[in-house]
C-alpha cells in the first residue's frame, strides 16, 4: 500500500527531525528534502500531499536568505511554513506546530490518510527493491549490528537467494562478536555468508592515523574495497547493500546545515564506486529500524542489540589506534556490558558502551607507580539518536563495573564516567 507523504523542505531549521517525527508520529509519512528541490523532483516523489516550509536560524547561507523556487507554491500541493516569512502560503506559524494543528494540516488541508505503518513501509521496500535489483545480485556488508541485521532480513524477504551477506572482521569489533554473525547468519538464519578476517590490513591502514575523519574515512574505503575484492569472487555482482540510515545522512550534512561528522556509509564511500547501493531504510530513524526487524521477524536479542559504529572500536580507542589501547576498550566494553546485563540496565539504556583516550595518567597498580590509560564508560538514552540524556547509574553499580576494568584489564589505571548529553557532545567520542 502506498503511504501519502509530507515533504519537509529544509530552510534552515535545527528542528527539521522534530517536524519529521511529529508526522510521523500521528500516522502519516514524512521526508526531508533540501529547500532547493525543483517541482520535477518534487514531482517524482510518490503520493505527497503536502510541503512545509521549515525556516530558522540557519535560513541565510553566503550571506543570502533561502527560499523555495517561485514554482513551489504554486504546484499544487498545499503549503504552509513554520519560521519562514513568505506571503504565498496557505498559513505561517511562528514556531512548530502543536498536535492540533499538526493534525488539521495533515488530515483537514492536505486529505493525508494515516497509513504509515512498519507493514506497509516494509511492503513498499521490498517492491522497490525488487524493481531496483531485478534479477541481479546484491551484495550486503554485514556488521551484526542492527541497521545491517535488519537491512539483510528485508533483502532475504525481497530478493532471497540473490542475497551474499559478507562479514569483515577489521579488528575493530567488540569481544567475541564476528563469532555470534556467523553462528547467528549462517548457522541460524541460513544466509549465504562469507566470512573476511581482515584484521591486519585495517589495522596496518590506520597506523598513525590520529584524526577521527580521516579514520572514518580510511575504514569507510577499505571496507569497500574487501567487498570489491569479494565481489571479483563472486558473478553477478552489481548492488552494495547498506544499513544507512535516516541520522546517519543528516549528521553527514544538509545545504542548510554543517556537517556533524562522516558517515562511513555517507561521506566515506570512494568516488569510484564500482557498485549502484541499495539502501532500504534511509529514511528510518533508530526506533523505526528497531520496529522493522520486530515486523521481519528477527529475534529480540537482534534486533535490541547494543548499536555499534561502522568503525567499530576503531572510534572508540581515540586518537591513533594502538593494539594494547584496542584490547583495553575491547576488555573493557565487554565488562561493562557484562555487568549492564546482570543489573537489567541493558533493557532499560539505551547505548552504553567504553572509549579509552591517547594519553596516559599516573596512578599505583600493585603496591607500584603506573603510568597507564583512562577508561571512559559512556551511557545515555535517546529515541532518534538525534539528541540524548546521560543515565544516572547508581554509584554501587559504577563502583563494581570500576574496580572489575581495574583489576581485569591490563595497562589502565582510572575509570571515569562521561556526563555530556547531546548535544553539545555527539554519542560517539570521534
Amino acid at each position: 500500500m502506498k503511504q501519502d507523504m509530507i515533504v519537509v523542505l529544509d530552510l534552515g531549521s535545527t528542528e527539521n527531525t522534530v517536524v519529521a517525527r511529529q508526522i510521523r508520529d500521528l500516522g502519516v509519512y514524512s521526508e526531508i528534502h533540501p529547500h532547493d528541490i525543483t517541482v520535477e523532483e518534487l514531482n517524482k516523489l510518490e503520493n505527497v500531499k503536502g510541503i512545509i516550509l521549515n525556516g530558522g536560524a540557519n535560513r541565510v547561507v553566503d550571506g543570502v536568505a533561502v527560499d523555495v523556487a517561485p514554482e513551489i507554491y504554486t504546484c499544487g500541493y498545499p503549503v504552509i511554513s513554520i519560521d519562514h516569512p513568505t506571503a504565498k502560503c496557505e498559513k505561517q506559524y511562528a514556531a512548530l506546530l502543536d498536535e492540533a494543528e499538526m493534525k488539521a494540516f495533515l488530515f483537514d488541508v492536505c486529505k493525508a490518510e494515516a497509513n504509515w505503518n512498519m507493514k506497509n513501509f516494509i511492503e513498499d521496500q521490498v517492491e522497490l527493491v525488487r524493481r531496483q535489483v531485478g534479477d541481479k545480485k546484491v551484495l550486503l556488508a554485514l556488521s551484526g549490528g542492527v541497521d545491517s541485521s535488519v537491512v539483510a532480513a528485508l533483502l532475504l524477504k525481497a530478493i532471497g537467494d540473490q542475497l551474499t551477506c559478507v562479514h569483515v572482521n577489521h579488528g575493530l569489533m567488540r569481544k567475541d562478536e564476528s563469532e555470534s554473525v556467523v553462528d547467528v547468519f549462517r548457522n541460524q538464519l541460513n544466509a549465504n555468508l562469507i566470512y573476511v578476517d581482515a584484521t591486519e590490513r585495517f589495522l596496518g591502514k590506520l597506523e598513525n592515523v590520529a584524526d577521527p575523519e580521516q579514520k572514518r574515512k580510511i575504514i569507510g574505503g577499505e571496507f569497500i574495497r574487501v567487498f570489491e575484492e569479494e565481489a571479483r569472487k563472486l558473478e553477478g555482482i552489481d548492488f552494495l547493500g547498506q544499513g544507512t540510515i535516516y541520522p546517519d545522512i543528516i549528521e553527514s550534512g544538509t545545504k542548510t546545515a554543517k556537517m556533524v561528522k562522516s558517515h562511513h556509509n555517507v561521506g566515506g564511500l570512494p568516488e569510484d564506486l564500482q557498485f549502484e547501493l541499495v539502501e532500504p531504510l534511509k529514511q528510518l530513524f533508530k526506533d523505526e529500524v528497531r520496529a522493522a526487524g520486530v515486523e521481519l521477524g528477527l529475534p529480540a536479542h537482534m534486533v535490541y542489540r547494543q548499536p555499534f559504529p561502522g568503525p567499530g572500536l576503531g572510534v572508540r580507542c581515540l586518537g591513533a589506534i594502538t593494539r594494547d589501547r584496542l584490547e583495553a576498550v575491547r576488555e573493557s566494553d565487554a565488562i561493562l556490558r557484562e555487568e549492564f546485563a546482570k543489573a537489567g540496565l541493558d533493557k532499560k539504556v539505551w547505548q552504553y558502551f567504553t572509549v579509552v583516550p591517547d594519553f596516559k595518567s599516573v596512578g599505583m597498580k600493585n603496591h607500584q607507580r603506573s603510568f597507564d590509560y583512562t577508561v571512559i564508560i559512556r551511557a545515555i538514552n535517546t529515541i532518534d539518536a538525534m539528541t540524548a540524556t546521560i543515565e544516572r547509574l547508581d554509584w554501587d553499580i559504577l563502583e563494581v563495573i570500576t574496580n572489575r576494568i581495574l583489576a581485569e584489564v591490563p595497562n589502565v589505571n582510572r575509570v571515569c564516567y562521561d556526563m555530556s548529553p547531546k548535544p553539545p557532545a555527539t554519542i560517539e567520542f570521534e
